[in-house]
């Protein structure tokens, strides 16, 4: 790409970085940083504080306002759980946020086909490359995720981090990235191979980045929503009780096409 174009990419993150860290921080010192460190530092604030913050919110909103709706017999997680879900997410966070910094720059240096702005192709066809992009994000997913489970040393080290909360008790909205930073950066990585494959937005790429950490939130709180094909919460405490079934990320089409769909409902029949 033409070095006046992929300084738009550049131009675009000074400005999430003058949002950011403008206004989160005391003083101009971070302006002194280089520009890859300037991105990495903005991505660990909006990423702590979207973690703390959707996560809280959710909790408040389940364990306390909604309560007896949710959880009338009890089965919340523990103070324990949760704080140490917390604490394994904190040390993550610096490597987590790391993946959206290096995206950026394989984008700004032109190593991408990310495109700036919508305008310069039109809404159809970035409708149509943010669909193909999803595709290929939801395949890689699952299969990333289902490799870490089926590959035993992958497991071991990296993944059983995760399944540690394995019971309604113990899983809470901030299980959602209680990962090992390794596991975690695998798992949202299909996100940065798809920008050599598919033409994206940069934007709707970074935002998308950063919506994991909400839908973390979501598929780890318990709460069935059923809303096909989507894959809730309650496919995924199957994932956490079973560890053989629902490896999807947002819908169920790829547990259905590769056999390893675990529908809800059937633990309802049998529980009825």
């Amino acid at each position: 790409m033409e070095k006046a174009y992929l300084s738009k990419f550049v131009a675009e993150t000074d400005w999430y970085n003058d949002i950011v860290l403008g206004t989160l921080l005391p003083g101009d010192a971070w302006r002194g940083l280089p520009h890859v460190a300037q991105g990495w530092l903005r991505n660990y604030i909006a990423g702590v504080l979207l973690y703390l913050i959707s996560g809280g919110l959710w909790s408040i909103y389940i364990y306390y306002l909604k309560r007896h709706v949710y959880f009338p017999d009890g089965s919340m997680p523990t103070q324990e759980s949760v704080l140490k879900q917390i604490w394994v997410t904190m040390k993550a966070m610096p490597l987590y946020t790391a993946l959206p910094t290096f995206s950026e720059y394989l984008i700004e240096h032109g190593w991408t086909k990310c495109f700036s702005g919508i305008d310069e192709i039109g809404w159809p066809m970035y409708i149509f490359y943010l669909t193909i992009y999803l595709v290929f994000v939801e395949f890689g997913i699952y299969w990333m995720h289902r490799e870490l489970h089926d590959i035993k040393p992958l497991y071991k080290y990296l993944h059983a981090t995760h399944h540690i909360y394995n019971k309604q008790n113990t899983l809470s909205p901030f299980a959602g990235l209680a990962f090992h930073p390794i596991d975690g950066i695998l798992q949202a990585i299909p996100h940065v191979f798809a920008l050599f494959l598919v033409p994206t937005h940069f934007f709707t790429h970074v935002l998308l980045l950063f919506c994991e950490a909400v839908w973390t939130a979501n598929i780890h709180d318990c709460i069935h929503g059923k809303v096909w094909p989507v894959m809730g919460a309650g496919y995924h405490t199957i994932h956490h009780t079973t560890y053989r079934h629902n490896y999807g990320h947002y819908t169920i089409f790829m547990d259905r096409l590769f056999g390893t769909l675990y529908e809800p409902e059937l633990d309802e029949k049998k529980a009825s």
